[in-house]
């Protein structure tokens, strides 16, 4: 359930951050696809490891390995959840629902099927979670490959760039990048610091972890991601025009201190470190993304509730002024 959620939200930053238009119709529609397709992914998962979340303290109590539902039961709600999620997506915009069935695949399939081969199961679950905000923007008909009709575009400082923003060029590719990057990366010092914790359990059920295989890897690959947050933060994101420079700014204060936790993880590599770096990331991926949310181009947070004098009103969330009964994105 809790990963359920997880995946809504970031299914929604997408749409959220996304400099197209939008509907609550389409935010409700996406969140709702999205719901059913994790469902249906996670459902499948553990129909595929019931004998080995049997060995383990922290999922031996799931409904399959109780036997509070049968396999047969799991498997119908996971085939009527994955076909009606597609569905819901696929009204949006068909290439959002792909992703949604991909991911149902990825998840599913390869990265349970690597769970017990290789370490490279982590990188795979990776791309998995860092698919939803992709979803999310294509379903405001955002773009995610640049084209000769849609190409990168960048936003450089105002100290180096004397040019007006023009804010509806924040509708390119590497915005969905810059997405998809920060909840790639986000997952490596959340999994590795958590999976090292319960890295004996995981050594118990077979899996190939490399917090049970190489602890100091673990660690040091939780590091990487961790300090990779800080550029993708401070340039990529106000780059691509996903945010004003401000969140460059912004972002240092959770970024150094997520830093300084994974730091400290790697130089000991013991639990009571392991223990604050995943602590860190519970609350670094809501403030970031509430941060993003401040510092979105065009999205005047004190115009919100302007006088009826006819000078209009601002939603800051879909970036949409009314002005006389017209829409205009801002």
């Amino acid at each position: 359930m809790r990963l359920t959620i997880l995946v809504v939200l970031t299914a929604a930053s997408g749409v959220a951050m996304s400099p197209l238009p939008t509907t609550l119709p389409i935010l409700l529609s996406t969140a709702i696809g999205t719901a059913l397709c994790s469902a249906s992914a996670n459902t499948l998962n553990q129909i595929q490891e019931v004998p080995y979340d049997a060995q383990m303290a922290r999922t031996r109590q799931r409904p399959l390995v109780r036997r509070a539902i049968s396999p047969l039961h799991a498997t119908a709600f996971a085939v009527a959840t994955g076909v009606t999620g597609t569905a819901v997506l696929w009204t949006i915009n068909p290439m959002t629902a792909m992703i949604g069935a991909a991911n149902i695949g990825l998840y599913a399939g390869v990265y349970t099927w690597l769970k017990r081969k290789s370490i490279l199961n982590t990188w795979v679950g990776a791309v998995v979670g860092a698919l939803p905000p992709l979803m999310g923007w294509t379903a405001c008909g955002g773009k995610l490959l640049p084209t000769s009709d849609y190409p990168f575009h960048f936003f450089w400082p105002p100290f180096l760039s004397d040019m007006a923003v023009d804010v509806s060029m924040a509708d390119n590719p590497l915005g969905a990048f810059a997405l998809f990057m920060l909840l790639y990366s986000w997952q490596f010092p959340h999994f590795n610091s958590l999976s090292y914790l319960v890295r004996a359990s995981y050594a118990q059920a077979g899996y190939k972890m490399l917090s049970v295989l190489s602890p100091s890897k673990n660690a040091a690959v939780s590091l990487r991601h961790t300090v990779l947050l800080l550029p993708l933060c401070s340039v990529l994101f106000p780059l691509s025009g996903l945010t004003t420079w401000g969140f460059a700014l912004s972002s240092l204060v959770p970024n150094l201190v997520w830093i300084k936790s994974a730091f400290a993880f790697w130089q000991n590599c013991g639990e009571k470190q392991a223990r604050v770096t995943f602590q860190h990331s519970l609350w670094y991926l809501p403030v970031i993304l509430a941060l993003m949310m401040i510092h979105k181009p065009g999205v005047g947070w004190t115009d919100w509730e302007r006088d009826s004098d006819g000078v209009g009103r601002t939603n800051p969330v879909s970036g949409i002024q009314k002005n006389s009964g017209h829409i205009v994105s801002v």
